[in-house]
């Protein structure tokens, strides 16, 4: 912004100040970060000036197109009165986070705060939000602990709220979403990750979370979406509030601030965990201490998954949660200072792509800190040493990446390897497996290893066996099996979760594989706000072979499927790209392709696959695929009222439809 255009905008916002209500102060300063000047509303509490107390804090990002004033879809009439309200009457302080962008504030109502999409980058809201916290500690008289420091906000500024404490967790002690927004951008520029709340809610497992949906909101089927990932997520401490009302909108603010006061008083949030998960799409970042540098030229998550004193795992994906690894990072760790300094302690490393184990001897650091590097392929670390307990027996990855994916009816056997990441055996290890799931009939429940030699890992997949039972339905289920581990008087719970395929699925009623192909399909595309729409000629060129539409071993392709009907009415006989899931060795999912699902006001993306057949694949192999694709609709019902309030918008809905299909090696 040049100095001119940074004049009017002061200028701009100095007599907006003007009109401020009552116990609401708006404030500029000068943002390194950013290198520009930025503002904030503050709401103190009236007997800020005449106390010496310091309050807890809690941060509020605005939605769309508003502001740090947050009065562009209210006229300044609801949300700031009564957050107003609720600080006159309680000891805490407010601060309205300003989302602006000046590039991204010139079009859809106004504009897109936070550089949350695909294409941007220059401003990262992660390091600004540090920038401003320790401003307003050392501007105001603030708690400046984790516990007594929270983060609300209204849809995209929902979604922020979610992010910003997934990614700082031990700055922030709680976190509430109104009608969040399910997905944006983040990463540094030119290397951005898709981010989801539902991906990640492992994060908050440290972190009191509550979730706040409007009953008219049109992306409701998201929210529930989001709210289901965190009600199975038993160790985060999770609360859920939906309210009657007609728009997508910042409803129960006064409960919600209730919820954060409760965080603050809540001593269990001053614990550091005995063990957490992370991931991160950038190439540094320093969660509860511990310090990560990735050297990598592509996009990719970096996962850190069970971090303790004990050890880690450590792994790759170039999206979240299933996406193959990015072998050539090379990952660097410092661990949190939690071992006794100068101390001699030993590594123990299994290579999760070539089962190669390793040890290695590390000395901590003066601060107690121990370093080491991996690459991408993904690593089970073990760490053995003084005032560490030895760790627990390991089960070893069950599926590629993401849930495991079943089948209905046939007796399945579970893939549940045990590692022992320890430089000595263990002696008499059992397993033991169990779930409240009805869907899920345990077949073969136990097995014991008498001994489990250092660094050896006990493949159990021929005792352990389960029948799954699903309902006719182009879906998946969920379900879920914990596999207890007892040795040396100790137990380990570890948890299997799983998707079960719907019954008797369909072929699709056509296919097409596009190996460099060029084809026109047709394909639906919405109307808009009050539903409708139809077919249009879509002209596509994917993949990579001879063209034949047969994937042939050494090519890439997508698959297409036609469906009779997909979930809007009018979207009938209209072609979409599928998911592709096998599992198969032959079979690699390169890429994921995430394009707008058209109307979609949310910025939540259609996910599909673009997949590669081994040069090695013999000729006439059978591969059994299963294919996702997701339709949708604007659906809309004018006789609708929400009191005298007709309905506002129509709601986004969508459904998933699956596929069987099975590949033959050289033939159409």
């Amino acid at each position: 912004m040049n100095n001119l255009a940074s004049f009017a905008l002061a200028f701009l916002f100095a007599g907006a100040a003007l009109a401020t209500p009552a116990g609401v102060t708006d404030h500029t300063y000068y943002s390194k970060v950013f290198g520009e000047t930025r503002h904030y509303r503050l709401i103190l509490p009236p007997d800020y000036a005449s106390s010496n107390k310091r309050y807890p804090v809690i941060y509020y990002f605005h939605g769309h197109s508003d502001r740090y004033t947050v009065e562009k879809y209210d006229s300044g009439q609801d949300t700031i009165p009564k957050m107003v309200a609720y600080v006159a009457a309680h000891p805490v302080v407010v601060v309205c986070v300003d989302g602006y962008v000046a590039a991204d504030y010139t079009g859809f109502y106004g504009g897109t705060p936070y550089d949350v999409m695909k294409p941007g980058g220059d401003h990262d809201f992660g390091p600004y939000f540090l920038e401003l916290v320790e401003l307003i500690d050392t501007s105001y008289r603030t708690l400046t602990d984790r516990r007594h420091r929270a983060t609300s906000g209204l849809s995209m500024g929902g979604f922020m709220s979610l992010y910003l404490s997934a990614r700082y967790p031990e700055l922030i002690g709680s976190a509430s979403a109104f009608n969040p927004g399910p997905e944006f951008y983040t990463g540094e520029k030119g290397r951005r990750e898709l981010w989801r709340p539902k991906d990640h809610v492992a994060q908050h497992a440290q972190t009191m979370i509550r979730l706040i949906r409007a009953s008219g909101d049109y992306i409701s089927q998201y929210h529930e979406e989001t709210r289901l990932a965190y009600a199975r997520a038993g160790e985060v401490d999770f609360e859920f509030r939906q309210d009657e009302y007609h728009r997508h909108w910042a409803t129960s603010i006064g409960e919600t601030f209730a919820f954060h006061q409760r965080a603050f008083e809540n001593k269990a949030l001053d614990e550091y965990p005995r063990s957490f998960r992370y991931a991160s799409a950038y190439r540094n970042f320093e969660p509860w201490g511990y310090k990560v540098d990735v050297a990598a030229g592509d996009a990719a998550f970096t996962y850190l998954e069970d971090v303790s004193r004990s050890g880690m795992r450590v792994t790759t994906r170039r999206w979240a949660v299933d996406g193959p690894c990015l072998c050539d990072a090379h990952i660097s760790i410092t661990t949190a200072g939690l071992y006794e300094p100068g101390a001699a302690y030993q590594l123990t490393d299994l290579n999760l792509a070539t089962g190669a184990h390793e040890v290695s001897d590390v000395k901590a650091t003066a601060d107690g800190r121990l370093q080491f590097r991996v690459d991408g392929r993904g690593h089970q670390i073990g760490i053995l040493g003084p005032g560490v307990d030895p760790p627990a027996p390991v089960l070893l990855p069950v599926s590629r990446g993401g849930d495991l994916r079943v089948d209905p009816g046939p007796k399945v056997q579970l893939p549940v390897r045990i590692y022992n990441p320890r430089v000595t055996p263990i002696r008499m290890l059992t397993a033991v497996l169990t779930t409240e799931y009805p869907t899920a009939e345990i077949l073969a429940a136990k097995a014991a290893v008498s001994d489990l030699g250092a660094g050896a890992v006990a493949d159990l997949t021929s005792k352990m066996a389960a029948r799954f039972t699903a309902a006719n339905g182009s879906y998946f289920v969920p379900a879920r099996m914990i596999l207890e581990l007892a040795s040396e008087g100790r137990v380990r719970k570890e948890r299997i979760d799983l998707q079960i395929a719907g019954d008797n699925l369909p072929a699709p009623l056509a296919c097409e594989v596009l190996d460099g192909r060029t084809i026109t399909l047709p394909v639906f595309r919405q109307k808009g706000n009050q539903g409708g729409g139809g077919s249009i000629q879509r002209t596509v060129t994917e993949g990579q072979g001879n063209a034949n539409g047969i994937l042939e071993p050494g090519e890439t392709a997508t698959i297409w499927v036609k469906l009779g009907q997909g979930l809007d009415p009018f979207d009938k006989g209209a072609w979409y790209r599928t998911r592709v899931y096998t599992d198969s060795p032959w079979i690699t999912e390169i890429d994921r392709l995430e394009e707008q699902k058209q109307l979609e006001w949310t910025g939540a993306k259609e996910l599909t696959s673009v997949i590669r057949l081994s040069p090695d694949t013999p000729p006439g192999t059978e591969i059994p695929l299963l294919l996702d694709n997701e339709s949708w609709s604007y659906t809309f019902t004018p006789d609708v009222r929400y009191g005298k309030e007709p309905l506002y918008q129509a709601y986004e809905f969508h459904a998933r439809h699956l596929h069987r299909m099975t590949l033959k090696v050289g033939a159409r």
